[in-house]
Order: C-alpha cells, then structure tokens, then sequence
C-alpha cells in the first residue's frame, strides 16, 4: 500500500513569491524524505545548476485527497543543505529561539482575499460595477455575497487539515473574504497561513475561480485587501504599558517594515478604505484608520495585544512576523 505527499514550497517569483506544489507516492509507513526540484522553472537556480531541495517541516492531512495521504510545508535548500536565498522561514526560526522563551509571542492574520472570474472580481456584473460599499461587508444573500460554497469547504478543509483558523466573513468588497489564523506562536502561524493559502488557490481551481491576493483588485473607490496582523507578548498580555511600548516600537521602525509588508502597498495604504497613508504612522485605540490599532477592549482591560493593519494580502508572513517579533521584543529587552 502507498500514500501520497504534496510537497509545498514557495518559489522566488519576484515581486511576490508564489506557491508550488507536487506529489511524492510514498509506502506506507515511510518517513518523508527530503526531495527536489527543477529550480531553474521556479526562479530560484540558474539552468546549469538547477537542482534544489525541499525540506520537510509540517505534514497535515490532506483534506482534499483524504485518506492517509498529506499537505507537506516544505523549506527550500541549496545542495549543501543551507537555507535558499528566497527561504524566509529560516529566517524566522531563528528570530523565534530568540526570543520565545521570555516573550512567548502570539499572532492572529487575517488573510483578506478576493475571487476572480472572467476578469472581474465575483459580483460585478459583465463590462459594470455592482452597488457601492456599504451592503457586502458580513452579508448574506445572492444579492449581497459570492462564492459562499467556495469559502465554505475551504473553510471545512482547513479544519479538517488540523490548521489553526479561527473564522471567516464577507469582506467589503463583493467577492472579497476574509479568513482568521491563530492564535498561534510566528512559525506556526505563518506555517498554517502558506498552507491556508495553497488549499484556497486549490479548492477554487475546482469552481473556475481564482483566488487572489492582490492589495488593489480593483481600481477606484473599492476596498484593497490586507492581512491585518495581531499581535502580543506574553508581557502585553498582562499589561497596558508593554503594549504602548509595542506600538512606539514598531513606530520607530515603521520605514523598515512598510518596505516589506507586501508588494504595492502605496496602492492600498491611501488613508482612505480604512488605512492609514503608507509613509506616515499612527496608533489609536479603536482607530481603523491609524497604522496600529489598539482594540478599545485592550485599553479596558488594560492589556492585550494590537492590530498591525499595514500588512498586505501578498505579504509573507514569515517576513511579517518576523519583522513584528524582533522590532518589539528586541525594545523591551
């Protein structure tokens, strides 16, 4: 008897990097093995040294397949067996040793996407606009919502698959959701949001639809898509004052972080549709249109966590939280 294994990895598709996938028939029973790959096919080697390798690091069950067979997140190697230039998980194993011991940081990513047909997000009528903003946000109805089937055995895969999401909704835009990771410590969240993705990219090729994380889907007086990134130490947790000093900790590194919370995020961090301007930094209780948002009941209850509503729907997470955890950790020693 055998089982099949889905290796997943990221590629260095440039400006956003995107995910690839292939399968490993396997005899029951036998550990996953490291593999490889034509990286010269995914921008990541040049043809005359195209060989790279992928490294198991999370097997989850396949939801779609069933059965025995399995999701692998997979890292990227060079043949020496170090980290490839374009694996940014090391990256964050690394700033996670650090500093989970004393900190022991938590994140929820709300991963806002959008779903395309034909050209056009789902909702908008051919060659038209539908109705303004205003009726999509958390609706219901034919009239109001598209793609609920999709999102809904997405939804029921992800659990089903053992990743830690924690709910979805309507986003503003028609034909725009939203799903929730976390809480969980960096590496696992960021693990089960890659993972969240390639199962939403996959479950739509089953309708004809394309799910996409562009932060400007569509042009003009229409939300864009981000991954708001909460965020709290075990100290925030316990406290106000760590989280104020969370906030002018990120502060201070805001040019650092806005250059890598995702690809044309000037396109989307406007100060209008709920943000802040991308070059300017705030933070306010209960603020959606500020940088940082801290939630009105963590200022009640005098401790918490805070929103970073910079990031992205195209960020990598494993950046993202890394970039979160280093800046203000890194301030309170």
């Amino acid at each position: 008897m055998t089982y099949k294994a889905e290796y997943i990895w990221i590629d260095g598709t440039e400006p956003t990097a995107r995910l690839r996938s292939k399968t490993r028939i396997l005899d029951d029973g036998a550990e996953l093995p490291i593999w490889g790959f034509d990286g010269s096919s995914t921008n990541q080697a040049p043809g005359k040294a195209s060989d790279c390798v992928l490294k198991p690091v999370l097997s989850v069950p396949d939801p779609i397949r069933g059965g025995d067979d399995v999701l692998v997140m997979a890292e990227v190697l060079y043949t020496d067996m170090t980290p490839h230039k374009t694996n940014t998980r090391a990256l964050l194993r690394e700033v996670e040793d650090k500093y989970s011991a004393d900190f022991e940081p938590w994140f929820g990513i709300e991963q806002e996407y959008t779903f395309f047909k034909t050209g056009a997000p789902l909702g908008f009528p051919v060659g038209g606009f539908p109705a303004p903003q205003g009726i999509y946000y958390c609706g219901v109805g034919a009239d109001e919502v598209f793609g609920r089937e999709i999102v809904e055995t997405h939804l029921e895969a992800c659990l089903e698959a053992g990743l830690k999401v924690s709910g979805i909704n309507a986003e503003v835009m028609p034909g725009q959701w939203e799903f929730q990771i976390g809480p969980a410590g960096p590496l696992e969240a960021s693990d089960h949001l890659w993972l969240a993705r390639w199962l939403l990219y996959r479950i739509a090729e089953d309708y004809g639809v394309a799910a996409t994380l562009d932060p400007k889907p569509v042009a003009g007086d229409w939300n864009g898509a981000g991954a708001h990134t909460n965020f709290s130490t075990k100290q925030m947790r316990e406290g106000y004052d760590p989280v104020i000093a969370a906030c002018e900790a990120l502060a201070a590194k805001a040019d650092l972080h806005v250059k890598h919370y995702g690809h044309d995020i000037e396109l989307r961090l406007t100060g209008s549709h709920e943000t802040a301007p991308w070059n300017e930094f705030s933070y306010g209780v209960s603020d959606r249109g500020a940088s940082v948002r801290i939630p009105w009941q963590v200022e009640i209850d005098k401790k918490g966590y805070i929103e970073d509503r910079r990031p992205n729907a195209n960020m990598d997470p494993y950046i993202v939280t890394r970039l979160i955890t280093d800046t203000i950790c890194s301030a309170a020693l």
